[in-house]
C-alpha cells in the first residue's frame, strides 16, 4: 500500500506561484504513474497532470497547460506540481494519486491511492 502526503498549498494572489509536493511512503513509486487532481467546492474532482513512471512524459489538462509543470524524483519518492500564473479559478483542494498499474494518465478511476489533499486558494 502506498501512503501519499501532499504539502505546499496556501493562499496566493493571482499571478503568483506555488509548488506542491507529494511524499510517498511504504512503497517506492518508481514504476507507478503519478497524477495530480483537484476539486473545487461544489464541483467534481478533475484531472490536472499525469506523469509517467520515468517522468519522461507528462500530460496536462488544457486549463493548466503552459502554467503548471509536473515532475517527479523517484530517488526521493517525491512528486511535484509547480504552479505558475495562478488564477482564482485554480482555487481547489489538490490531490496526489498513484496508479500502480500505469493504466491511464488522466482517468481518476484508475488511480488506487490518494493523498488527503492540500488547499490552494488564489485571491483576485
Amino acid at each position: 500500500q502506498v501512503q501519499l502526503v501532499e504539502s505546499g498549498g496556501g493562499l496566493v494572489q493571482a499571478g503568483g506561484s506555488l509548488r506542491l509536493s507529494c511524499a510517498a511512503s511504504r512503497r517506492t513509486i518508481n514504476r507507478y504513474t503519478m497524477g495530480w487532481f483537484r476539486q473545487a467546492p461544489g464541483k467534481a474532482r478533475e484531472f490536472v497532470a499525469g506523469i509517467t513512471w520515468s517522468g519522461g512524459s507528462t500530460v496536462y489538462a488544457d486549463s493548466v497547460k503552459g502554467r503548471f509543470i509536473g515532475s517527479r524524483d523517484n530517488a526521493k519518492n517525491m512528486v511535484y506540481l509547480q504552479m505558475n500564473s495562478l488564477k482564482p479559478e485554480d482555487t481547489a483542494v489538490y490531490y496526489c494519486a498513484a496508479d500502480t498499474w500505469s493504466r491511464s494518465l488522466t482517468d481518476a478511476n484508475e488511480y488506487e491511492y490518494w493523498g488527503q489533499g492540500t488547499q490552494v486558494t488564489v485571491s483576485s
